[in-house]
């Protein structure tokens, strides 16, 4: 895999074809391989690039005492667009909504276009049973470590406590398997996630920076799904009205991991947005 030096660390990430630069984001224990079953279904003519962040499933620990706040994260990744010289970039956001607070935090001026799948927002961080679960575990002498060993058990990963509400449908013990080996395998790895997964944010901080994309000026694609109690379904429908240049789509039968769940309608929705923008701006 290539790298991005940061001043956080060494990012790493896959990258493919060639044009408009298309990133596409992770969530908490998850890393690029959440997007295997749709990045082959995207259009050609543009150059995706997939980083794996310091979420509990990247490949390499961070220096040691890296910012991973909530800002950190975000000034993160704005160094890694920075660093990759990636202008006009379609950011896809998904679980991790974090990254959504670029505009508040002055850091989009790379971004131009969103594409915006289930993810937190306003005050839905940690979001529901499975994001309490990551917090009290991250609160637990060996809490994560358990947590791991847990994921990779197919029954115990289908509760609502963990990926049960997350996809609508099992996933698979190899795709899980490499979201928890990295680790499993460096404690260092656990001390980046929970460096983020511990840091303070207030409510109204977390509810004023979801609020600020009202300021951003790019077309954005909200592409929610109809079902789940993980992101609620009038997220959706508020963020599409909250960004002046938004549309909503909802993909049907999907949890919050829809371009799992979904992977054809997630992608033909996608490609559509992506196509569309070439045209408009061609």
């Amino acid at each position: 895999m290539p790298i991005a030096e940061v001043s956080a660390g060494r990012i790493h990430y896959v990258e493919r074809g060639e044009g408009p630069a298309v990133v596409l984001l992770h969530g908490l224990l998850m890393n690029h391989t959440q997007w295997d079953a749709v990045i082959d279904k995207l259009p050609d003519g543009f150059r995706y690039v997939l980083p794996d962040l310091p979420f509990g499933s990247h490949p390499e620990p961070m220096r040691e005492g890296a910012d991973l706040s909530m800002r950190g994260m975000n000034q993160l990744l704005a160094d890694f667009l920075a660093a990759l010289d990636l202008h006009d970039v379609t950011l896809v956001h998904t679980d991790w909504g974090g990254s959504l607070f670029l505009t508040a935090y002055g850091l989009d001026e790379r971004v131009g276009r969103m594409i915006v799948l289930p993810c937190e927002a306003w005050d839905n961080f940690p979001p529901g049973l499975p994001g309490k679960t990551v917090t009290v575990a991250t609160h637990l002498p060996g809490g994560v470590t358990l947590g791991l060993k847990q994921l990779r058990i197919s029954w115990l990963r289908s509760s609502p406590l963990l990926f049960g509400w997350m996809a609508r449908y099992p996933l698979s013990d190899e795709l899980v398997h490499g979201w928890t080996e990295p680790g499993l395998r460096d404690k260092r790895i656990q001390r980046d996630m929970l460096a983020y997964g511990r840091s303070k944010r207030s409510k109204a901080e977390l509810i004023a920076n979801t609020e600020a994309l009202r300021n951003f000026s790019g077309e954005a694609l909200i592409l929610w799904s109809s079902a789940g109690k993980v992101m609620p379904r009038e997220h959706g429908r508020r963020l599409a009205e909250l960004i002046p240049k938004a549309r909503l789509v909802e993909i049907d039968d999907a949890y919050v991991l829809s371009m799992i769940d979904q992977p054809d309608a997630v992608a033909a929705a996608m490609s559509e947005f992506l196509t569309s923008a070439v045209i408009d701006h061609g």
